[in-house]
């Protein structure tokens, strides 16, 4: 029974993913602000494969933050932010 509910809730997070991914690829928001938010969904992507739990509560904190409109900083040409 577990196991089912693993493969629900990784079902869930790979769609979620899928959504987030595609928002990213949407948004009007300069390049190095898509580019960071690229980059927090391949950190979750690759935590999903260790913390299933804990990447769908990252990846919830980050659609959230893509509803408000929370996005972060563009970092300067030195790649600081």
């Amino acid at each position: 029974m577990e196991r089912d509910s693993q493969l629900v809730l990784y079902r869930l997070v790979a769609d979620r993913l899928k959504e987030a991914h595609a928002r990213v690829r949407t948004l009007q928001v300069p390049e190095g602000v898509r580019v960071a938010l690229s980059r927090k969904l391949l950190a979750i992507t690759a935590a999903a494969k260790h913390d299933l739990s804990g990447a769908a509560k990252r990846l919830d904190r980050l659609m959230n933050d893509l509803d408000e409109g929370r996005f972060p900083e563009e970092p300067d040409r030195d790649g600081t932010a």
